[in-house]
């Protein structure tokens, strides 16, 4: 049993030779001397990372308002228009806000197509050697060549070759398998009269004569179907066009050709879109009131579990806030009239900073005066208009926002600086303890065996005669 030291008691626990558990003892000093500055660096991180997570929520809900708000930042948005047909089984149609309102009487006589070129048929089919040479393949004012030899003279090898040469954006080749054999099928991928094909072919065994067109004597390929323009009649006045989806016949509308009936005409309607313009409204109150509680959520604090937002009296989000506000709340200039502002048509804030909104009101200056309504939220000086505007630049590369977060990102990287020098500190500190602590350990081993050695020492001392005894 080792010597107590000092009345303080035997150090034991395994040392190497005094009984010091060095080990034990140095892994506890270095955790005390880490603590403070890991507890430092954790703070310093997790605010960082709250920052973060909080910055990203705050642009998501800014791209989300600012999405609402671009269908409402031009006055030309305020005239949409919708456009319907009496029969969608021959026409759709589309309009855009530059178109006039009214009926017009539409009757489609053709609808364009693509030209389609067919080979005979090749008993032995896709394998089947059809000829080398050279084709001059030509869709509408473009041409392309395409070279054929024995690699590719096959009617699956002229397929691949076709499809695949450069220069080729008109023409598409595929195969066409049916009882008699296969059938090489040119079809032009844009439709219209001039979009027409032709083949020619030059050189090698002349075979390629087959797959020519247009044909003379002998084998070529036939038609299966005409480039044609689509037809149609408004008003009674012809109109031809290369698509079926005919925007330049009426200003402002897009018809989509369905199918053909010459005999019977149908009615275009093209009228005020108030439901579109209702919904675009709608949203921008939902996603403003979204944005406000995200504003809220995050410089939110809670005296109950004494909690704060993510972004919790931080200026950045305050400015922010204040931009948005005021682009809401700010007069809109150069109005006059019963409305000039969001409350006149009927959008207005409440007690917890959301807005409200009163349909009946808005409906009512919708119908009254749309281009009142329109110059409010979108002329120069209109609060959907502004607000882009402001958005905008918060959001834009090396705006605010994404200052705030490049300083983040280098602060991220700085506390994985701070933990990499902790550990090397830490390192160097738990060496020095380790040999401190490895020569207090030496040196009390010595001083034990010297201990040792003196109790041994006094124990085998004579011991003096007895002092008083008598000589008999």
């Amino acid at each position: 049993m080792a010597t107590p030291l000092n009345g303080l008691g035997t150090l034991s626990a395994g040392g190497v030779g005094s009984g010091l558990d060095v080990n034990s003892l140095v892994s506890q000093l270095v955790a005390a001397d880490r603590a403070p500055r890991d507890a430092q660096i954790t703070r310093h991180e997790t605010q960082v990372t709250t920052e973060i997570s909080g910055l990203a929520s705050l642009k998501g809900a800014l791209s989300t308002f600012q999405d609402s708000l671009t269908p409402l930042s031009t006055q030309a948005a305020f005239t949409p228009r919708t456009a319907s047909s009496s029969n969608e089984d021959v026409f759709t149609a589309t309009a855009s806000g530059s178109a006039a309102k009214g009926t017009y009487s539409v009757k489609v006589i053709a609808l364009a197509q693509a030209q389609q070129l067919a080979s005979n048929a090749f008993a032995a089919g896709a394998t089947a050697t059809v000829g080398t040479g050279t084709l001059t393949i030509t869709s509408g004012s473009s041409s392309f060549q395409v070279t054929i030899d024995s690699s590719n003279n096959t009617l699956a090898g002229i397929r691949d070759a076709i499809n695949g040469a450069a220069g080729n954006t008109g023409v598409q080749a595929t195969l066409l398998n049916e009882v008699n054999g296969s059938r090489l099928v040119l079809t032009s991928t844009a439709t219209g009269a001039a979009h027409s094909i032709t083949v020619t072919a030059a050189g090698g065994d002349g075979n390629l004569s087959q797959i020519t067109y247009p044909g003379g004597a002998g084998a070529h390929l036939t038609q299966l179907a005409a480039a044609q323009d689509a037809h149609i009649q408004i008003a009674g006045f012809d109109h031809y066009s290369s698509s079926n989806a005919v925007s330049d016949a009426i200003d402002g509308v897009t018809l989509n050709l369905v199918s053909a009936d010459p005999t019977t005409a149908s009615t275009l309607s093209v009228s005020d879109d108030t439901s579109t313009l209702m919904t675009r409204i709608n949203g921008f109150v939902t996603q403003y009131n979204a944005l406000y509680k995200e504003f809220a959520s995050l410089r939110a604090y809670s005296p109950d579990t004494q909690q704060g937002g993510p972004l919790l009296g931080d200026a950045l989000l305050l400015g922010i806030e204040s931009t948005v506000s005021s682009g809401l709340t700010s007069t809109v200039t150069g109005l006059t009239g019963n409305y000039t502002s969001l409350a006149s048509i009927g959008i207005t804030k409440q007690a917890d900073g959301t807005l409200s909104l009163d349909q009946a009101k808005l409906n009512a200056a919708l119908s009254n005066s749309p281009g009142s309504v329109g110059a409010i939220f979108g002329s120069t000086n209109g609060v959907a208009a502004r607000l882009n505007t402001s958005i905008t630049t918060i959001l834009q590369s090396n705006g605010a926002l994404d200052s705030r977060n490049q300083q983040l990102q280098r602060e991220v990287k700085d506390i994985a600086t701070d933990k990499s020098n902790l550990d090397e500190q830490m390192t160097a500190i738990q060496a020095r303890y380790t040999s401190q602590f490895s020569a207090l350990d030496a040196l009390l081993a010595q001083m034990q065996q010297t201990s040792t050695f003196l109790t041994s020492a006094l124990a085998n001392l004579p011991k003096p005669n007895s002092v008083g005894s008598s000589n008999s």
